[in-house]
């Protein structure tokens, strides 16, 4: 437990310092904190207890076999539930219906089964859509050239309520690739919102890259490793994601 604290008092510490250099050299028009969202996937739910106590809230999960596993067994802690992989149409009902946020919808038929299947009783699906900005054919995303169509239909859905975007982008050691690959990513949802939407998230930048990704304009950092080290070998429970 003292490591894990350690690791994510680390994290909050380079945040701070990425924030205040983002604001001192005036990068990014922006103010306002950054979200840590601890990435959690094939963490044993006894870590998320210990990130949870040292005042980690906000978990992403990968699996969604893994994550309602996980859901049911810290029920007595107030989670906030970001589902952050891949997403098959058969998964879309349990993912509408135990998450609060979503960061990879790409296509349409997604976007709608999840606001058909969130229940009523439930504020709508908080939605960031997922931008292939690299151009990798293996990556999942909408390409940039696509995004305003599929911006304005997702935004139509009754029980979904589209905050930003979210990004993978290409893996570099190269810091200016990495600040011309997330700039691009700011410049697409300024775009929009001059367009008239008015979106406020940017969910990008993991455990090697999210400093940079701060300096751009990231509001929600995605973080696994740096907080929990090396993860462990995934044991499937589901077949696929």
């Amino acid at each position: 437990m003292v490591i894990s604290n350690e690791r994510l008092q680390a994290v909050q510490a380079d945040i701070k310092k990425a924030v205040t250099k983002r604001d001192t050299e005036h990068i990014v028009n922006q103010t306002g904190e950054v979200t840590l969202l601890a990435v959690s996937k094939a963490q044993t739910a006894e870590k998320l207890r210990e990130a949870y106590e040292a005042g980690q809230t906000k978990f992403g999960e990968n699996y969604l076999q893994e994550a309602l596993n996980k859901q049911a067994e810290l029920a007595d802690l107030n989670i906030e539930w970001h589902f952050i992989g891949p997403i098959q149409s058969n998964k879309t009902q349990l993912i509408a219906q135990h998450f609060t946020w979503v960061h990879g919808v790409d296509r349409l038929k997604i976007a709608q089964r999840l606001s058909d299947a969130r229940p009523a009783d439930l504020p709508p699906l908080q939605i960031c859509l997922q931008v292939n900005i690299s151009g990798e054919t293996s990556k999942s995303g909408v390409t940039p050239n696509a995004l305003l169509d599929l911006v304005r239909t997702v935004c139509a859905l009754p029980k979904l309520t589209l905050r930003g975007l979210m990004t993978i982008p290409e893996p570099t050691d190269d810091e200016a690739l990495q600040h011309q690959q997330f700039k691009q990513m700011r410049d697409l949802l300024n775009d929009l919102n001059k367009q008239g939407f008015a979106l406020n998230t940017l969910s990008m930048g993991m455990s090697s890259d999210y400093k940079v990704a701060i300096e751009e304009g990231a509001t929600i950092i995605r973080v696994g490793s740096a907080i929990f080290g090396a993860r462990p070998a995934k044991v499937s429970l589901e077949g696929s994601n």
